[in-house]
């Protein structure tokens, strides 16, 4: 039930955004009881994104889950999130940001979890 957003003001080739894919499968396990067999991912790149008041390369990356989790998992998260998408796009670490949403009720097949 989890959902990974990247949304970036950079091009992302195909075969990176399969890369960004794969790694967020594995990232996700950060989470107690979350894998890739539930996860959707959206990349969306080329996008009017800005930070600082720069149009410089950015990336906000959103991560959504069913349930919570502890502070310690959400820190854990971030440095990851933050290293591979940096890692694999040559972005700098601090022009990404990660928000987390919690939801209570989350529908998948006709019905909700």
């Amino acid at each position: 039930m989890p959902n990974i957003q990247i949304l970036t003001n950079l091009p992302v080739p195909a075969e990176k955004t399969d890369e960004i894919k794969t790694l967020m499968g594995k990232a996700i396990e950060t989470f107690p009881g979350k894998t890739e067999r539930w996860l959707m991912v959206e990349i969306r790149d080329k996008a009017t994104l800005y930070f600082q008041g720069s149009g410089a390369p950015c990336l906000l990356a959103s991560v959504e889950l069913l349930g919570s989790a502890t502070d310690e998992v959400y820190e854990r998260m971030t440095a990851l999130l933050t290293k591979t998408l940096s890692e694999t796009l040559s972005l700098p670490p601090d022009r990404i940001y990660t928000r987390y949403s919690e939801y209570t009720h989350w529908g998948w097949n006709g019905s909700n979890f």
